[in-house]
């Protein structure tokens, strides 16, 4: 089984493109089962919180994962939804990484406690929360690209040392095949110190992936054995790409192009290794984005860019001249803005009412459409329309912030040429595609979430759903 993430592949790059595509997702659209009305139902729409909900089936507010990063009051510091100072890192250096701080299971940790650990579980990606989190805590192995060393590492959660392939594959430089290289107008830089976050951004990342993730199913005889294996791949220069020159950009449409030509070898490896009948391929993207600022002033539309820090630098301006002076704001990640909390009681205030004043001046930031405090949403104290239920949906009482905030549509608070993390259909609407023996192809068009595809995995390999699933079984494609 392999499931395969785009990151920032909002569903719309699937149709607007569709009369180019000539590999993998030309493969993907005509024997697959299609859901063309797919969304994820949860704040933020971000990279770690999607790949934590696609093979958990869970939200938020069960699983933990509240975002790409947030501000933990037990460790009093920035945390990331992977990082772990118990760990350190393999094949590079620094603090390792690890899936400690998700608090559910996945379909992976599932089967492998099904058949006693035969089944061998590994995820890939450029970044390593995308490597992390839909592998797994019992997974064998996550594989990510450190841009200090132009290699694939992991961390010691998972081994000591790499194994010999990964090591063969990091001595041959594969990175550095790729100074100097050009795409459109861009040159990718000789000096690898600057080499290796340049490739990121560009369609030449997919192309290592792939190639990693090649060797990985041959070395490891993935799909080889008498027990189901999973192979998690995550394609992340498409997220680097569309933050860096936007979403209808010539950029984005090549690097969607590449990455096209990128699945067709890998279901070409795929079918030289097992046989691509038996394999059960499920794709999807981690979250959508919104259009750049340029895009919406050339189509007449409402929306464009606010700087990132506006509604802190508000929020913090705000409680200095209600409570004196302090560092009030703690945190500040995508919508989400953490309270001070040993300044409040050290000042012996009450909470909610500095929740209030916090929210009432996030609410006077121009584009700002709903503001929530944790009092309410603790409460369930909201509205009961589609955007509060996803906020809800995002909320974690332990882990989600005291101030959340929803901009305008269209809206980005955000120094990138474009970025996502909101409720609406562009950041959560993406593709959701199984294809495999049994699988009924066709497009399907009634709604559904990313949710379900935990569960409907789970019914296939006949293992119990994951334990904070909420989705449904899509019965509909068999």
């Amino acid at each position: 089984m392999v499931t395969i993430v785009v990151d920032q592949f909002r569903y719309d790059y699937l149709t607007r493109l569709r009369g180019e595509f000539h590999g993998g997702f030309h493969r993907l659209l005509t024997s697959g089962a299609v859901f063309s009305n797919a969304n994820y139902i949860h704040v933020p729409t971000v990279t770690a919180v999607g790949h934590s909900t696609i093979l958990t089936g869970a939200t938020p507010s069960v699983s933990g994962i509240v975002g790409n990063d947030w501000y933990d009051p037990e460790e009093h510091r920035h945390v990331t939804s992977v990082s772990d100072g118990r760990t350190s890192i393999v094949g590079g250096a620094g603090e390792g990484s690890s899936p400690h701080r998700m608090l559910v299971s996945t379909v992976g940790d599932e089967l492998k406690m099904a058949d006693a650990g035969r089944s061998r579980v590994i995820g890939i990606s450029l970044k390593d929360r995308a490597a992390i989190l839909p592998a797994g805590h019992s997974a064998n192995a996550a594989y990510w690209f450190d841009i200090a060393n132009g290699s694939f590492v992991t961390s010691s959660y998972y081994m000591k040392t790499l194994p010999p392939w990964v090591q063969a594959f990091n001595d041959g430089h594969p990175a550095n095949r790729y100074r100097g290289r050009t795409w459109l107008q861009h040159t990718l830089p000789q000096d690898p110190a600057r080499l290796y976050s340049a490739l990121e951004a560009s369609p030449f990342a997919n192309e290592l992936l792939e190639q990693f993730a090649e060797r990985a199913i041959e070395a490891e005889q993935l799909g080889k054995r008498d027990v189901p294996d999973l192979l998690c791949i995550s394609f992340s220069a498409n997220d680097y790409v569309g933050h860096t020159y936007g979403t209808y950009s010539p950029e984005q449409r090549q690097v969607t192009l590449e990455t096209d030509l990128a699945l067709d070898r890998l279901f070409a490896s795929i079918d030289r290794a097992v046989g691509l009948d038996n394999a059960l391929i499920v794709l999807t993207g981690d979250h959508g984005v919104a259009p750049s600022a340029a895009d919406d002033a050339a189509n007449h539309m409402p929306g464009g860019n606010m700087p990132g820090n506006a509604v802190r630098d508000v929020v913090q301006a705000a409680l200095e001249k209600a409570y004196g002076p302090g560092n009030w704001v703690v945190g500040s990640w995508d919508l989400a803005l953490y309270l001070n909390q040993d300044l409040i009681a050290q000042k012996k205030l009450d909470p909610t009412a500095v929740n209030r004043t916090a929210a009432a001046a996030a609410f006077a930031v121009p584009h700002i459409l709903r503001v929530y405090t944790r009092d309410q949403l603790a409460a369930g104290a909201v509205s009961g329309d589609q955007l509060s239920r996803r906020v809800e949906n995002g909320f974690h009482v332990r882990r989600s912030a005291d101030i959340e905030f929803i901009p305008d549509p269209y809206w980005m608070f955000s120094g990138a040429v474009a970025t996502h993390g909101t409720p609406f259909d562009y950041d959560s609407h993406v593709p959701v595609i199984f294809m495999g023996s049994g699988i009924k192809p066709g497009r399907y068009d009634a709604s559904v979430t990313v949710n379900d595809i935990a569960p409907t995995l789970a019914t296939i390999l006949e293992v119990e759903t994951p334990s904070g699933s909420v989705g449904r079984v899509l019965t509909e494609m068999w």
